[in-house]
Parts: C-alpha cells; structure tokens; sequence
C-alpha cells in the first residue's frame, strides 16, 4: 500500500511496525507484515501491530509476525500500542483498555515523553491447563516434562499468557544455537499450535536471564508474555519469589505474579524508533 505513514517502536528490543487502523484499511495485513518486516527490503522488524477499533474496549490489538502469521498477544508490543494511541492524541487516558486475541488488556501509562514511556500492563492470570495451553501431556501443571530433542531430554514447563509457552530452565544459554535448536521446539508435534520457547538462567530469587525462541518470527531480543510464563514457571518451580527482573538480551522487564488477584503484571519502557511513510 503507497503514502502508508507507519511508526517503528520497540520495547526491551522487540521491535515491531506500528500502523493506524483507524485511518488506513488494510486489506492483506498478513502480506503487509512480511514485507516491511524484512530487514533488508523493507522496514525491518519483528512483525506488524495494527492498531484499531474496538467495540468494548478502547483499542483493539491486531499482530501478526514476521511470517505473516497472526498471534494473540505481545506483551512488549502492547506497550507500544499504549504510548502510540497516547503520543498521537488518539486518547487522553493514561489508563488504557485494548482488545487482544487473548483478552482484554488493562495498561498503565506510568512516566515519560514522547520518545520514551515506562508502562504497566496487567496481563491477566496466567493459563496452566494443557488443554488450553495447548500441549499435548496429561500433567496439570506441565512443570519439568522431559521432552526428548537432538536426542537430549530438555524438562520444560508450560504456560499460556494467551498465547503458548514452553520455558527451559538450564545454564550456558548464550552458549546454545538457537537458530538450529529452536525451530525444533516450536514444531514439536506435542504443540498443536506450534510454542514460543523460554531458554532460563537463573541468577539467584529475584533474578533471571532469558533468550527467546518466538513463533513464527524466531530470536527476537525480547518476549513480553515469554518473561510473565517465564516469571510464572520459576515460581512454580521454587526458583523465584513472586517479584522477579528479567535480563532479556534488549533490556529488562520486571515482572510480578500477585498472589492476591492471581494476575501477573509487567512492567518495562516503549521506545520510539522512528517514523515513515511507505512509497
């Protein structure tokens, strides 16, 4: 689509092309996030995010990959959406309802200005059920199951923050080749939905490193819904307190899991990368 205005933004890395659905209509937004994904062709990024209408909410959510392929949520990306909907006077709220494909979202604008904010998102309750997850084992919770791959017995532990999440707690993360090793966890048959795959170094109880396996994009330097499951599977573990900063390699997130409500709630920066236009 030509004179397409578009805005760059990233949170902790994960970078994505924001575009305005209440003003463009999109016809193939799943082409459309191939083409300015690529970074070499076109804009370059993690994946497309529209930002548009919502009938019971403020905004609604649409994201798409970098493949083309549509996925509920992006917890770093939502956070763009709230700075973009607020920079661009499209809002006056710093609390911000926005419909997902994995629910209704609740974000906070805390601090910051136009190029930066520091934002809060309540991602909701965490989903252990299998079925729903979805992972083919009959273990509720899946925590520790060996799932053989290359041969090796790696014990994930499953988690949906609306979208599918297997976290690997193990050492020497940034020693692994995640380009060869990571397609074979998002493919795994166990997953009918293919998984976003969590590779976890735990640093001490309130501490983590993490790199992210992203379906249908691959590494990115961050995962929003990867740190909350992340956050989520180490406390069920016994590694973690319920209050945790996660190193991602794009920046840190802190993440907490409310004993009270049951929710978890993630807290990090949206940063303006640029803005344009497609010719």
């Amino acid at each position: 689509m030509k004179n397409l205005k578009f805005t760059k933004m990233q949170g902790a890395g994960n970078d994505y092309v924001y575009v305005n659905g209440l003003e463009y209509k999109i016809d193939d937004p799943s082409q459309l996030a191939i083409e300015v994904s690529n970074r070499n062709f076109g804009v370059g990024s993690d994946g497309l995010i529209m930002i548009m209408p919502s009938e019971e909410c403020d905004f609604r959510m649409q994201m798409f990959n970098s493949d083309g392929s549509e996925s509920e949520m992006c917890g770093n990306g939502i956070r763009c959406v709230a700075k973009y909907v607020y920079d661009n006077g499209l809002t006056t709220k710093k609390d911000i309802k926005i419909e997902t494909g994995a629910g209704t979202k609740y974000i906070t604008i805390l601090e910051g200005d136009m190029k930066k904010r520091k934002i809060k998102v309540d991602m909701g309750e965490p989903i252990l059920d299998p079925v729903l997850i979805p992972v083919n084992i009959d273990q509720e919770p899946v925590l520790k199951y060996p799932l053989i791959v290359d041969g090796k017995a790696w014990e994930i532990s499953c988690v949906s923050m609306g979208n599918p999440h297997a976290v690997i707690f193990t050492t020497g993360i940034y020693q692994l080749d995640l380009p060869v090793l990571g397609p074979k966890f998002e493919n795994n048959p166990i997953f009918p939905r293919r998984t976003n795959t969590e590779f976890i170094e735990v640093v001490d109880r309130k501490t983590m490193n993490m790199r992210v396996w992203e379906r249908g994009t691959g590494e990115t330097l961050a995962c929003g819904t990867g740190a909350c499951a992340s956050a989520v599977a180490s406390i069920l573990n016994g590694f973690c307190d319920r209050k945790v900063t996660i190193h991602l390699l794009g920046g840190d997130l802190e993440i907490e899991w409310n004993e009270k409500d049951n929710h978890v709630y993630m807290t990090g920066e949206a940063v303006t990368v640029f803005e344009g236009e497609l010719v």
